[in-house]
């Protein structure tokens, strides 16, 4: 909470201060308490010291696919972080395919799919009650985007296809052309919670099977080209410190648009994005390619004509590779208006992200 209070973070998102993290959790989440923290979380003091720094405690609730234990603590689970002023909870919904688990009404196990019909009225169940509560509700392990959210806008986000973390235990992790087919598939649905902003790229090594295979500029890119009205700066605060030049962009991006436009793009090979800050005369630029690097000229005609721009480019370096080099990138400055183009040098499985600061 200081880290984030003294970056301009306005939440922290702590997850497994509930009891049940223990043992087989993964394959038995009846274990979870929603309503009962561990000894070493004092949930009303950390709410109350976020509180004074001017940063939301956001809550988190993994079900691991027990339902049934969800649905009848979720009143109760819901109140106790509306006493804390948690205003928005990410749930999960953990388990392998038709694993998930329910009680019927004559107390009979019976197990569903994600995405079948029982599970889409569960998903809506935890987005009304939430409501209720002034909650919003970020789901993972969720049915896809669908609309719903014009009828309760507290849905505010949703996973819906393999996002970051399976970077970090995935067999294999997401590969170089993940990102680049996402705009494409899933994005067409609606919005994704992918957690992008890793910057410890390897840290079992280079050469471990789970690492994320992209460069660190990539990482900013994404930021633009997967569209979220809430992002996170998924790393650790010290992984940032190391690279305070680059952590910038995530300060400075905005989570929502007034505009975007498709710039360029081929599925799986590449994609570029270009958005205008909601409220604001500044647009973002995120490009990025699958694992074979490629130039790219982007035309800066989605500017407003006549007005000047401080093109704030962070782009791969010279002798970026996301196998072998990821953390090379470079940052620089320069000043553009509607009529000029520039050209991107994307690494393999690279990306440039760029801030265009009206002037």
């Amino acid at each position: 909470m200081d880290f984030a209070a003294q970056y301009g973070f306005d939440g922290v998102l702590v997850e497994g201060w509930n009891e049940g993290w223990d043992g087989s959790w993964f394959h038995n989440g009846d274990v979870f308490s929603f309503t009962q923290a561990y000894p070493d979380f004092d949930i009303n003091a950390i709410s109350q010291y976020g509180k004074s720094k001017n940063v939301r405690l956001i809550g988190h609730h993994e079900t691991s696919g027990s339902v049934t234990n969800y649905r009848k603590q979720m009143n109760d689970a819901y109140d106790l972080y509306k006493k804390h002023g948690v205003t928005q909870v990410k749930t999960g919904y953990v388990a392998d395919g038709g694993d998930i688990k329910r009680v019927d009404e004559n107390g009979i196990i019976r197990h569903e799919w994600h995405d079948g019909q029982f599970m889409v009225n569960e998903y809506l169940h935890s987005v009304t009650e939430a409501a209720k509560r002034g909650i919003s509700i970020n789901t993972h392990e969720p049915i896809k985007d669908t609309g719903l959210r014009r009828t309760y806008p507290n849905w505010i986000a949703r996973e819906g296809a393999r996002g970051q973390e399976f970077n970090a235990w995935g067999s294999p992790p997401n590969n170089p052309e993940h990102t680049a087919i996402l705009p494409f598939t899933r994005m067409l649905a609606g919005l994704m919670d992918f957690t992008p902003g890793i910057f410890n790229l390897a840290p079992q090594g280079l050469d471990a099977e789970n690492r994320v295979q992209t460069t660190l500029t990539k990482q900013l890119a994404l930021y633009v080209v997967l569209y979220s009205p809430i992002q996170m700066a998924a790393d650790l605060p010290r992984n940032y410190v190391q690279r305070l030049d680059a952590f910038q962009f995530i300060q400075d991006v905005p989570t929502d648009w007034s505009d975007s436009i498709a710039v360029a793009g081929e599925v799986g090979d590449y994609v570029a994005f270009a958005r205008k800050q909601r409220g604001a005369e500044d647009w973002y630029l995120g490009a990025l390619t699958d694992e074979k690097p490629r130039k790219l000229t982007v035309k800066l005609d989605f500017l407003t004509p006549e007005k000047r721009y401080e093109a704030q480019i962070y782009r791969d370096g010279k002798n970026a590779d996301w196998l072998t080099n990821p953390y090379d990138y470079a940052i620089e400055t320069q000043v553009v208006t509607a009529n000029d183009s520039l050209s991107l040098s994307l690494a393999a499985s690279g990306g440039t992200a760029i801030r265009f600061k009206a002037l």
